[in-house]
């Protein structure tokens, strides 16, 4: 079962205000401030950590996961775009990857493991056309999330891969629920359009 990851006393930046304080930390932090970085850590931690441990789920690996998401924010800083979505946004669609990956690695490293154990004993059915099979449902899933706009992409991808409610989502993005609901449902029906999935 997941366990819950206790947020500290200090309530989330949420609001606009909150954001733009973030979006400016971040534009201080691509230029070394190293306190603007200390003070961004400080405010966001508990929403990464929380996102890498809802991902992987190993408390350990969240951690190591959340250390690189900062190292990766920290580097990238400078490519942060606010027209492009909120800063928190931003730095969980950062987290996410890492998580997803570390993820992927480990499933890697198990199926490697079964593969080594199974020697000799042939699959009972075709692998290769089933792994094929899988790498083009992931490209179509990610072209068309391309296709969506920014603020539906934040809100399907937080929703969606994040594991978040839409209350969540809403508080994360610090948009009204009203607002989530309509990005999700608009982006939803573009998906849909987008695979062709038979509604």
């Amino acid at each position: 079962m997941l366990e819950r990851v206790e947020p500290d006393a200090s309530p989330p930046p949420s609001g606009g205000g909150d954001q733009a304080r973030l979006a400016d930390l971040l534009a201080r932090s691509s230029r070394g401030d190293e306190s603007a970085f200390a003070e961004l850590y400080d405010l966001t931690v508990d929403r990464v950590h929380g996102l890498a441990r809802r991902v992987v789920r190993d408390p350990a690996q969240a951690e190591e996961v959340a250390q690189e998401s900062y190292l990766e924010i920290w580097r990238q800083s400078a490519r942060y775009d606010a027209a492009r979505g909120s800063a928190v946004a931003w730095m969980l669609t950062i987290a996410h990857r890492r998580a997803a990956d570390r993820v992927r690695s480990a499933e890697s490293a198990q199926e490697r493991d079964r593969r080594y154990a199974a020697v000799g004993v042939g699959p009972a059915y075709d692998v290769v056309s089933e792994t094929v099979a899988a790498r083009l449902d992931s490209a179509r899933v990610r072209r068309a999330l391309d296709s969506l706009t920014e603020v539906q992409r934040e809100a399907v991808t937080l929703a969606y891969f994040g594991g978040y409610t839409y209350r969540e989502v809403s508080d994360l993005l610090g948009v009204p629920l009203g607002t989530v609901k309509t990005r999700m449902r608009d982006g939803m029906i573009r998906l849909r359009d987008t695979l062709g999935v038979e509604s």
